[in-house]
C-alpha cells in the first residue's frame, strides 16, 4: 500500500467531487451563475459562490466556517430572479442576499429542511418536525401551514420511493405570485417498519425507518392546495388507482402532477383546479412499464406541456403531444423551458450524451461535442455547460453568452493521479458497450491476464461510457494491479431505447448475467492470448454486487471469484416501485422473484466469494446480506463477510474507502492466484 496510492486518493476527495462547482443556478438576468464549490480538492466544506456572467469575477457569498458551522453547504433554493437564496446549516434557516453578498440567520423554532424562497422574494417556505412552515424573508411571522396529525405522518417532503425511485426529491411548490403552495402529504403508517442497529454499540438504540417492502403497502400520498393563512383544499384524483405521484409543479397556467398506477403500466399528467379537481391533460400507457424521465412533465411559457412517448425502438422528446426529435436519439433529462425553449440531454450513441434544446422557431439543435457526458442549466440567455470526460471525473463547467467569452467555473478538484485508459468495444450481436482496461505498460504479446469484470449491469446506471467518471479509474487501478478489466453495459442498461430497457421484464437476472458471459467469450476472441479464462474474477456493488454474487453461484465454469457490495439478493425484500416495475407484483409473479433470489441458489456455491455490507445501509438492508451468508454456511459453503460499521449504500469514511478497494484486491490475489 502506497501513501499516495488511487485508494487514498478516492477516500480524501470523495471520489474526485471536492472542490468541484456544483449545483448551478443561473440568475433570470443571465448576470449571475450561483454554485457550490469547496476551497479544494479535500475541503469538505462547500460554500456558496456568485460568478458575474460580464466579468467573470467570483464572490464567496456564503461561508460555513465564517457562519460557526461544521458541515458545508448541501443545497439551495432561489427565488424567481435569482436574488435570494435560502439554505439549511447546521440545523439553522440562512438567507444569502446574492446581489448585496450578504448571509444572515433566519430564525426558526426547530431545524429546517429543503427551504424555498417563493418566487417573489417575500417568504421561505421550509419543513420542520413535519409540518411545513413559511417565514418572512426579514425573519417575522414564521407559522405552520400545514401541521402532521400523527407520528409518521408529513408534509412538504418526498417518501422514500419518489425521492430513490421516481426523481422526485421535493414536496411542496410555490404558486408564482406567492400566495399558495403545492403540498404533499405523506402518512408513513402504511408502509413496513425496519430497524438498523449498530452492533458495535449495543447501548444505541434501533434506527427506524418505513420501508414499503415488494408486494407490501406503500405510504399514503396526497396532494393540498395550501393558502398562506393554513386553508387547504385536498387535489382529487382516483388515488387508488393511480397511488404514486410521480411529479408536480406550479407555473403560470396552474399547477400540475404526474400520478401513475401501481402497476407502472400507466401514468396520467394532470392539471389542477382552485377547487381541487383535476383534468386528464395527457396519459401514457405501457405494456411493460411506462418509463419515467428527470424533468417531466414541464410546460413551456405558451402552456405546451412537454413530454415523453417510446414510439419502436426510441424514447423521443415531445411536445404537445408530438414527437420533436428523430429515431435514435434517445431522451435522457429535460432540464428545463425557457420560453418556448426545451433544454434536455439525449444520446445518439449510448456511450454518450450532449446536450440539446428545442424550440418551434429554431428546431432541434445540439449544444454540446465531443466525446463525453454533457449537460446543462440555462436562464436569461446564459448557458452553463458541464462536460465529464476523460481525465475530469468531477466535470467541467463553462458558462456560455452570445456574444462574450466563454468562462470556465473554476474547479479546484484534484486530478485521480492515474490516467484511465479504458479501451471502448462493441461485442457480439446486440453490440453490447463495453470497456477493457489494461495494466500500466502492457504490451501486445504480454499475457494472459487474470480476468475482472467490473460491472454494474443493470438498469439506472451505465459504466461504459467516455464520461471519465470515478469508477474508470477503480477500474484502471484494478488493471495496473495484472488483472484485464472488463466493464460491460449489458441488457436492460440506459442509453440505449426503449426495447432494450424491456428485456429484462420479469428476469433481471438471466438476460444481464448471460451478456457478461457473452462479453468476455468475445472478448478472448478478438484479443487472442490476452485472457486467461481459467483465473476470471467479478465485483460489483448494489446490483452490480448481485450480478457478481450470481455470476459465481450460477456460473462456476466461467467465474472462479467473486467480490459483491450491498447486494440484494432476495428481490421481495427490496422497495415497490423499483421491484415491481420489473417484475411485477410478487403475489402475482412470485416465479420472477423466486427465480431471482440468490437465497435459494446458496448451496450451488463453488467458489470465492466475498460478501460486503454497510450496517447502516437503508437502501439495500443489512439483512440481506446476513441472510445470504446464513443460508451458504447451513449448506456448507465457505464464504466471507466483511461488515462495514455505520456505512450507509456507499462508504464515505476515508478509511474505510481506501482500504476496502484494498481488501478486495488481496481477496482477488488470493482467490485467483496472484498477479
Amino acid at each position: 500500500m502506497t501513501t499516495d496510492s488511487l485508494p487514498r486518493r478516492l477516500a480524501r476527495t470523495r471520489r474526485f467531487t471536492l472542490g468541484a462547482p456544483a449545483r448551478p443556478t443561473v440568475t433570470a438576468d443571465g448576470a449571475t451563475v450561483l454554485f457550490l464549490r469547496s476551497r479544494g480538492g479535500t475541503d469538505p466544506l462547500a460554500c456558496l459562490w456568485a460568478l458575474d456572467t460580464a466579468t467573470g469575477g467570483e464572490r464567496l457569498i456564503a461561508d460555513p466556517i465564517a457562519l460557526g458551522a461544521t458541515a458545508g453547504i448541501t443545497g439551495y433554493g432561489t427565488d424567481a430572479a435569482g436574488r435570494y437564496a435560502a439554505f439549511a446549516l447546521d440545523g439553522a434557516l440562512w438567507l444569502a442576499d446574492t446581489t448585496e453578498g450578504t448571509v444572515r440567520s433566519v430564525p426558526v423554532p426547530d431545524a429546517p429542511e429543503d427551504p424555498r424562497p417563493d418566487p417573489t422574494g417575500r417568504r421561505i417556505a421550509y419543513v420542520s418536525g413535519g409540518a411545513l412552515r413559511v417565514v418572512g424573508v426579514d425573519g417575522t411571522d414564521d407559522r405552520a401551514l400545514a401541521e402532521p396529525e400523527a407520528e409518521d405522518v408529513a408534509y412538504g417532503l418526498a417518501e422514500y420511493v419518489a425521492a430513490e425511485e421516481m426523481y422526485r426529491d421535493r414536496g411542496h411548490w410555490w404558486s408564482p405570485d406567492g400566495t399558495a403552495l403545492l403540498v404533499a402529504r405523506v402518512d408513513h403508517r402504511p408502509a413496513t417498519r425496519l430497524f438498523l442497529a449498530d452492533p458495535t454499540d449495543p447501548q444505541l438504540p434501533p434506527r427506524a425507518i418505513r420501508y414499503p417492502l415488494a408486494g407490501t403497502a406503500n405510504a399514503d400520498v396526497s396532494l393540498h392546495l395550501v393558502g398562506l393563512d393554513g386553508g387547504r383544499t385536498e387535489v382529487r384524483w382516483d388515488r387508488t388507482a393511480f397511488e404514486y405521484l410521480t411529479a408536480a409543479g406550479w407555473d403560470r397556467h396552474g399547477p400540475h402532477a404526474a400520478v401513475q398506477s401501481r402497476d407502472q403500466r400507466t401514468v396520467r399528467t394532470l392539471a389542477i383546479g382552485p377547487d381541487g379537481a383535476t383534468r386528464v391533460l395527457a396519459e401514457r400507457q405501457d405494456a411493460h412499464w411506462v418509463e419515467l424521465l428527470p424533468g417531466l412533465p414541464v410546460r413551456t411559457e405558451a402552456g405546451a406541456l412537454v413530454d415523453t412517448a417510446d414510439l419502436g425502438d426510441t424514447r423521443h422528446l415531445t411536445v404537445d403531444g408530438e414527437p420533436v426529435t428523430p429515431a435514435g436519439l434517445q431522451l435522457r433529462e429535460v432540464l428545463g423551458t425557457e420560453g418556448e425553449q426545451v433544454l434536455f440531454t439525449a444520446s445518439e450513441e449510448p456511450t454518450e450524451t450532449h446536450l440539446w434544446q428545442y424550440g418551434p422557431d429554431g428546431g432541434l439543435r445540439r449544444l454540446s461535442s465531443g466525446p463525453g457526458l454533457h449537460t446543462g442549466t440555462r436562464c436569461g440567455g446564459t448557458l452553463v455547460l458541464t462536460t465529464r470526460a476523460q481525465g475530469h471525473p468531477a466535470g467541467r463547467s463553462t458558462v456560455l453568452r452570445e456574444g462574450r467569452p466563454a468562462l470556465p467555473l473554476a474547479s479546484y478538484a484534484e486530478p485521480p493521479g492515474l490516467a484511465a485508459r479504458p479501451e471502448l468495444l462493441r461485442l457480439g450481436p446486440r453490440e453490447l458497450r463495453a470497456a477493457l482496461f489494461l495494466p500500466d505498460g502492457h504490451r501486445p504479446g504480454d499475457g494472459p491476464l487474470p480476468v475482472l469484470l467490473d460491472p454494474y449491469g443493470g438498469p439506472a446506471t451505465q459504466k461504459a461510457t467516455t464520461g471519465g467518471l470515478w469508477w474508470d479509474h477503480v477500474s484502471q487501478w484494478f488493471a495496473d494491479q495484472g488483472f484485464a478489466v472488463l466493464v460491460v453495459d449489458g441488457r436492460g442498461t440506459p442509453g440505449r431505447g426503449p426495447r432494450w430497457d424491456k428485456t429484462i421484464h420479469g428476469d433481471k437476472a438471466g438476460p444481464p448475467l448471460a451478456d457478461q458471459v457473452e462479453s468476455l467469450h468475445e472478448t478472448a476472441r478478438l484479443r487472442p492470448g490476452l485472457l486467461d479464462l481459467d483465473r476470471v474474477g467479478i465485483r460489483g456493488w448494489s446490483y452490480g454486487g448481485y450480478l457478481a454474487a450470481l455470476a459465481v453461484l450460477r456460473r462456476p465454469d466461467v467465474f472462479h471469484a467473486a467480490s459483491a457490495g450491498a447486494a440484494p439478493v432476495d428481490w421481495r425484500f427490496y422497495d415497490t416501485h423499483w421491484q415491481e416495475r420489473f417484475l411485477g407484483h410478487p403475489d402475482e409473479h412470485p416465479e420472477h422473484y423466486d427465480d431471482g433470489s440468490l437465497i435459494a441458489e446458496a448451496p450451488k456455491l463453488s467458489r470465492p466469494l466475498l460478501l460486503i455490507q454497510g450496517l447502516a445501509d437503508d437502501n439495500v438492508h443489512p439483512a440481506h446480506t446476513l441472510r445470504l451468508s446464513h443460508a451458504l454456511l447451513a449448506a456448507g459453503r465457505p464464504h466471507e463477510v466483511l461488515p462495514l460499521r455505520a456505512t450507509g449504500h456507499r462508504p464515505t469514511d476515508e478509511a474505510v474507502v481506501e482500504n476496502l478497494l484494498w481488501h478486495e484486491l488481496d481477496f482477488l490475489r488470493r482467490s485467483l492466484g496472484r498477479t
